[in-house]
């Protein structure tokens, strides 16, 4: 079973475009999977406190949570895309940094698996 790991920036764009999240990863993933957030990230949401915060609160609900031993969010999804997890992000900074697959979001309205 893959992982999925959700960064802080892609939880939001989410919530602010309005994407049925969990249907677009059902769409694209034609595999078994499991939905994750890191830790840190949930950290880092409560600090930035964006306005749809209570509906990426409801996403993550239905997630599990790593616990990092790192502290910062950038080098923990660097570390666990080289053990083959699949990280879901906007940010070009972590994109270029990966190596395994990421999930990108595409013309605000829907989620690419490249």
């Amino acid at each position: 079973m893959k992982r999925i790991i959700l960064d802080t920036n892609f939880l939001i764009y989410c919530a602010s475009y309005k994407i049925d999240l969990f249907t677009e990863i059902e769409r694209i993933c034609d595999f078994p999977y499991k939905l994750y957030v890191l830790d840190l990230t949930i950290k880092e949401l409560e600090k930035v406190k964006p306005k749809n915060l209570v509906l990426i609160k409801r996403y993550i609900e239905k997630m599990e949570i790593i616990n990092s031993g790192l502290s910062y969010v950038d080098d923990e999804l660097s570390r666990l895309s080289s053990l083959g997890d699949i990280i879901a992000t906007q940010d070009k900074g972590v994109k270029d940094k990966l190596s395994s697959n990421v999930i990108i979001i595409r013309k605000k309205k829907y989620l690419e698996l490249k």
